[in-house]
């Protein structure tokens, strides 16, 4: 049996027809990818048969080493040309501006790509607890919905974001957390999920301030129970999820590790945190939303014709399609903590 050839590097943006059957390359050697001309003919590499469920655009793996065929699952982050860099010092890149202009926190970038400062968003005050939205419906977003909680003094109110799955990631301190009478001890990078009609309660350590990163899907806003619910759901029980070296997966140059995801319960929304060594990812674009906090470290947030700087404490707000790429500048790179929703997988990206 022959090897399957890398058509190229990257996948196939395809709009399938819902109802319609396609035959997707396998061996790579069709002259019409992503679909099968007949070239596998004698290699022992036979198409896939694919009937669209209903019409909608895909990636379509053009690397053939994916291992979910016929559709994209990354593999080609680990292949040469698989994550190109770019020159940020190129006569084009160059020329194009710093936004530097606030609109009250937010600097924004094309195609309603924002950068929001935590830090210097007005808050609201209830008990022990202070919060900003930094992603709503309103600032352009149509997944998801991102708050930051922070906690000093003495325990949060109960609060939830109703009939929504949230993920939480804990930027600093620690303490507990209570999720609808379960109790569980937490510290910071880690994440969390809560199920859908869950409820919680920050409670940070003594004399520690906990900050929280929490975001839903689909969208909504807070609520706040009289009390806390006892309607844990204890089919997923492990609601926690720390870093660990030993979990990194290598994504060309950089390397990330899933925190929250399909693992835990999580089916819409997934949680990852990573590395960017100093250089400059090539643009690409993706077919989820994106949200994603700068832990340490400084570089710039790129888009078509504008970039912004960003560093420890921003959060990066990047639509559906809209082309990105992320610079770290600094000799240790830059460390970032992501979530992407509606999806399960952070290497899947196309270029145009």
């Amino acid at each position: 049996m022959s090897a399957p050839v890398v058509a190229q590097p990257k996948p196939y943006l395809i709009a399938l027809e819902g109802g319609r059957t396609y035959f997707w390359c396998a061996c790579g050697r069709s002259v019409n990818q992503p679909f099968c001309d007949g070239s596998h003919r004698g290699t022992g590499i036979e198409p896939r048969r694919i009937v669209a469920a209903q019409t909608a655009e895909v990636l379509l793996c053009g690397c053939k080493h994916t291992g979910g065929a016929p559709f994209c699952d990354g593999a080609h982050t680990n292949l040469p040309g698989g994550s190109p860099l770019d020159d940020p010092d190129s006569p084009a890149n160059r020329s194009v501006p710093v936004v530097t202009e606030c609109d009250g926190p937010r600097r924004w970038l094309d195609g309603g790509c924002y950068v929001v400062s935590p830090a210097s968003t007005p808050k609201v005050v209830r008990e022990h607890l202070r919060y900003c939205y930094l992603v709503t419906p309103e600032l352009g977003a149509r997944y998801q919905t991102q708050l930051f909680l922070e906690v000093r003094g003495g325990p949060s109110p109960t609060l939830s974001l109703g009939e929504r799955e949230l993920i939480l990631f804990v930027a600093c301190g620690g303490g507990r957390i209570c999720i609808s009478g379960r109790e569980f001890e937490i510290k910071a990078n880690d994440g969390v999920y809560l199920r859908c009609g869950e409820a919680l309660q920050l409670v940070p350590a003594a004399g520690e301030t906990l900050q929280v990163f929490a975001l839903a899907h689909p969208q909504g806003v807070l609520e706040w129970p009289a009390a806390m619910p006892d309607n844990f759901n204890a089919e997923y029980p492990q609601r926690t999820v720390s870093v660990d070296a030993a979990q990194r997966t290598a994504m060309g140059p950089r390397y990330f590790q899933l925190l929250v995801d399909k693992r835990v319960g999580s089916r819409l929304i997934t949680q990852f945190i990573g590395h960017i060594p100093r250089s400059k990812a090539a643009p690409h674009r993706h077919l989820y939303e994106e949200s994603i906090i700068v832990l340490a470290g400084q570089g710039y947030v790129w888009t078509e014709s504008a970039k912004a700087a960003v560093g420890a404490g921003d959060a990066i707000f990047l639509p559906r399609k809209q082309l990105h790429s992320l610079e770290a500048t600094c000799a240790d790179g830059m460390f970032v903590v992501g979530v992407i929703c509606p999806g399960d997988n952070p290497t899947i990206n196309y270029y145009d």
